[in-house]
């Protein structure tokens, strides 16, 4: 793959792919979603469309124009834009979601997935060059979680597997066995800051791929944010899923959770 076509979407995770093609030598064009992607993508691609949700229908030909060699999506688009009124403005995005038996993650990005590989334009796994940000298993903090830590985490991961399965979401919180919050169409920041107001601290975050993850769409990602999330919520411990969670700005995120005592953890 020496051409890729990369939808951009929030946050750092696209600007970290293109770092990370643009190492491996391969060129890249970003369409860039108004509103959401970040303007620093353009220093880090060798060429980028900027395109509004109403303007879906573009980005197949755009892509198909530039003769990429395949497509990877990374990075978010706001949960509450599904809702918006851009949405009634795309006669192709309208006709997708109308035709959809839900509106699930999966539902929706397998329908673009499947568009994309008719127009002859394969989706690629959107952890391909960054492997490692990928953690293996083990404890990353010094702090360590304590036994009832430990207890809660295993007691999390059933719950947040089974929630995953349903496609609700990837992240749980949960403090004395006890299920505080899950996460939905919010995003894990949010219910980081809404299980800290509930259990008013001592929580423990349990975020995990899906267990049919489609690794070339909404994996699990942690990051700064996330770390600063969990101090802000008082939380106790962060666990994620070993080797399927992509961990951006882990040094510092690590760092951070150590000065506040709190543990972070790849199981």
């Amino acid at each position: 793959m020496k051409r890729i076509g990369l939808i951009a979407g929030n946050r750092k995770f696209p600007l970290l792919f293109a770092e990370s093609a643009k190492k491996h030598g391969c060129e890249i064009i970003a369409l860039a979603i108004k509103g959401d992607t970040s303007p620093r993508i353009n220093k880090l691609v060798d060429k980028t469309y900027w395109i509004g949700l109403s303007e879906f229908g573009r980005m197949f030909d755009i892509l198909k124009a530039e003769k990429v060699d395949g497509v990877v999506m990374a990075g978010q688009i706001s949960p509450r834009r599904l809702f918006s009124k851009e949405i009634n403005k795309s006669k192709e995005l309208r006709q997708i979601l109308q035709n959809l038996k839900d509106k699930k993650t999966d539902t929706l990005f397998g329908s673009v997935a499947r568009m994309l590989e008719a127009a002859g334009l394969p989706l690629l796994d959107s952890t391909i060059f960054i492997e490692e940000y990928l953690p293996k298993k083990g404890i990353l903090t010094r702090t360590q979680p304590d036994f009832d830590a430990w207890e809660d985490i295993y007691f999390g991961l059933k719950l947040a597997k089974a929630v995953a399965d349903l496609d609700i979401g990837q992240t749980v919180a949960v403090k004395s066995k006890a299920i505080v919050a899950v996460e939905a169409f919010e995003g894990t920041d949010q219910l980081i800051r809404r299980a800290g107001k509930i259990a008013r601290g001592k929580v423990i975050i349990v975020k995990v791929s899906k267990p049919k993850q489609d690794m070339r769409f909404d994996i699990p990602v942690i990051g700064l944010n996330t770390a600063k999330n969990l101090v802000r919520s008082g939380a106790k411990c962060l666990a994620f899923e070993a080797g399927k969670t992509i961990f951006i700005d882990k040094e510092e995120s690590v760092a951070l959770a150590d000065r506040k005592g709190i543990a972070i953890v790849a199981v």
